[in-house]
């Protein structure tokens, strides 16, 4: 298996996956160290510890499920005997387990860091805020969704678009029985649900900013909404660029980034929407 691989070629792979394991444990002691610290000197009250605790506890699950992902890799199987490959499954879960955990911290971070608005509680505030919910829910699962098409190599099957070669809805979509095995294990329904995930959170996003400049926002608010505007249309227009050019790991990497700035924005606009706490 991969004997022609060169030397230099197994470093530079050796080093990313030492690197990546590297980080996790200095994450890993970033959360770890200070809040041991600030617990003991007293800066914490109820509601905060358990925060933490959460937090803490988020992240050591994290690393054994990076643990299981990648003990996946190491098994046999017949489907891909000549390409060592995770499970897409356990690569969602840990995808998704990170970004619940990035979220969380965020969520935390914010809400200390920026005051709470004072805005009246009326009909359209609320649908605003509902609104804004569903639609960081759909940027998620957008994000979780490009897990599996990492996972199958699923954005080299079809490199079209609008289309998926020739048609609209292309003839392998539910190649797989039984039906519900094609939406994690097709490469050809993966892509096509990740196109249709993306283009639902471009659409609300774009529903949720025309519906905002209707209403008197705080300028943060306003800033933020209009930010993730702009970086949802950057987003589109990188996932376009990576499947028309094949899936350069460079262009690939920053549109996987664009996927974590993204919902990041998301967050940062349900954070200037929430509730004063009573």
């Amino acid at each position: 298996m991969n004997h022609d691989m060169t030397l230099p070629e197994f470093k530079f792979i050796f080093y990313m996956e030492w690197g990546h394991r590297m980080w996790g444990r200095l994450v890993g002691l970033a959360y770890i160290l200070p809040a041991l610290y600030f617990w003991r000197k007293g800066y914490f009250n109820r509601s905060m510890k358990g925060r933490v605790l959460g937090l803490c506890g988020f992240v050591f699950f994290q690393g054994l499920l990076g643990w299981y992902m990648v003990k996946s890799g190491l098994e046999e199987k017949t489907e891909s005997y000549d390409i060592p490959r995770v499970s897409q499954y356990r690569l969602s879960a840990h995808l998704g387990s990170a970004l619940l955990l990035y979220c969380a911290s965020l969520w935390v971070g914010l809400t200390l860091l920026l005051p709470p608005h004072k805005m009246a509680e009326t009909k359209r505030l609320m649908q605003l805020r509902r609104f804004a919910k569903g639609t960081g829910g759909l940027v998620f699962l957008t994000a979780l969704s490009g897990a599996f098409v990492a996972g199958l190599d699923a954005g080299l099957v079809y490199n079209s678009f609008p289309k998926m070669g020739e048609r609209w809805i292309p003839d392998d979509l539910l190649a797989f029985s039984p039906t519900l095995k094609n939406f994690f294990e097709n490469p050809t329904t993966v892509q096509f649900d990740h196109r249709i995930l993306a283009i639902s959170s471009l659409t609300a996003i774009s529903g949720l900013y025309l519906f905002s400049r209707r209403m008197v926002l705080p300028r943060r608010a306003k800033i933020a909404i209009s930010l993730l505007t702009a970086m949802a249309y950057g987003q589109v227009a990188l996932g376009i660029s990576t499947l028309l050019l094949y899936v350069p790991t460079p262009l690939a990497a920053t549109h996987q980034s664009g996927s974590v700035a993204l919902l990041s924005l998301a967050i940062w606009v349900l954070t200037e929407l929430r509730k004063l706490p009573k």
